[in-house]
């Protein structure tokens, strides 16, 4: 629920008639519907057309340099949600983008940035290992240096929109023997060098990910980012953004906590169930009527609100977690032609609580899982300390 109210002025209120028009045009119906087919979160026509028209550029510079204001912000990004744009390529080229102007030398951000708000140039996340989990820190990717040139070999896991993107944001060890936070080191990767091999993973809800495979793939040393060994100072702009640990701004012109948009589709089902369940069957009754059902609803509807109104970190965990609790009730609530997907023909609810039951389980893995954020609210906000993965000690008797 939204209690607030922004007055727009004149030149505000143009801004919204245009945005509005422009994603119209370009977040198509056949974008939508390529977009679960391909499972990308991504649509290269509609990119192009973004920074063709200086959005991107303009979403990435603080207001203060030129970029959006802080309601024209809002504006844009609640209008992308709307039409549900497929956005999360950008989302990981904005925050590579940020590290590359930070720590690239000067033929790189040459190289690399005005592609990037052209749209021309994407960026993805090299950071989980077939065996590593959310702990990116025990990378073991390695990266040799030859002469003038790095030589990386290794894998990564989940770089989502790898096959899309130009270049990759990638974590190496480059010194085994040292503790971990102290042997990484950060390169922007492009993705054409030979060595380099991207196979498709696709999801339980259709979202597409990718495994890469580096095979004695040869880097220039322009390429390096920060210093060597020095990785963990590049990574953490890039990996608080992710996690949601950024100051939150005063004026409230910003979503609650990350994840909002996940937290949309869980909105809209919930919308959607409410709606079949208050439509007359032949006979005049409605589900509604019932009264478990009006009570399980309702409480559905209640743990959504709480959660969209949970703030940080901690909104985090609770979007997640409300997703993978109120999905199976509402599926249930909606009855047995609940279980169809989108676009399917009888779908009880247009298939919207079916994929958030699909989608639920990803939704508190993305960014880490949602263990990992648990601890560290418990070591850095309540204070607890490091959790101990030790086994039990045994006593000898």
């Amino acid at each position: 629920m939204d209690f607030s109210h922004v007055a727009l002025d004149d030149e505000d209120t143009a801004f919204l008639a245009h945005v509005r028009a422009f994603l119209t045009e370009h977040v198509t119906d056949d974008v939508r519907r390529r977009d679960r087919e391909t499972g990308d979160n991504f649509d290269e026509g509609v990119h192009l057309a973004i920074g063709a028209a200086g959005y991107l550029q303009k979403e990435w510079t603080p207001g203060s340099e030129g970029g959006f204001t802080r309601v024209r912000r809002r504006i844009w990004e609640l209008e992308k949600r709307r039409v549900h744009t497929p956005w999360v390529t950008w989302g990981t080229t904005a925050m590579v983008a940020r590290a590359v102007a930070a720590f690239g030398k000067p033929e790189l951000v040459e190289e690399v940035m005005p592609k990037v708000f052209s749209g021309e140039v994407r960026m993805c996340l090299g950071y989980t290992e077939p065996e590593g989990g959310s702990d990116v820190a025990t990378c073991k990717t390695r990266a040799v240096r030859d002469g003038d040139q790095w030589v990386i070999n290794g894998s990564k896991m989940f770089t989502t929109g790898a096959h899309n993107c130009q270049y990759v944001f990638l974590i190496t060890n480059t010194d085994p023997d040292a503790p971990k936070h102290k042997s990484l080191t950060m390169f922007l990767v492009p993705l054409d060098l030979p060595g380099i091999e991207i196979q498709g993973i696709r999801t339980v809800d259709g979202d597409r990910t990718n495994i890469v495979y580096y095979t004695d793939v040869r880097v220039d040393e322009k390429y390096l980012l920060g210093e060597v060994n020095g990785g963990w100072t590049v990574l953490r702009g890039p990996l608080d953004a992710e996690h949601g640990a950024v100051a939150a701004a005063p004026d409230g012109l910003q979503d609650v906590a990350i994840m909002a948009h996940q937290a949309g589709f869980m909105s809209a089902a919930v919308d959607a169930v409410a709606a079949s369940v208050t439509r007359p069957d032949p006979s005049g009754a409605r589900l509604i009527d019932d009264g478990s059902v009006a009570y399980r609803l309702g409480r559905s509807a209640a743990r959504l609100e709480a959660a969209l109104s949970t703030p940080g970190i901690f909104g985090r965990v609770a979007q997640a977690q409300t997703m993978r609790d109120i999905a199976p009730e509402l599926m249930d609530i909606a009855g047995a032609a609940s279980v169809l997907p989108i676009d399917t023909d009888g779908a009880a609810d247009g298939g919207a609580s079916e994929y958030i039951y699909r989608f639920a389980p990803l939704a508190g893995i993305y960014g880490g899982t949602l263990e990992v954020f648990r601890n560290m609210i418990a070591q850095h906000v309540l204070g607890l300390g490091k959790p101990s993965y030790a086994p039990p000690v045994t006593k000898v008797s």
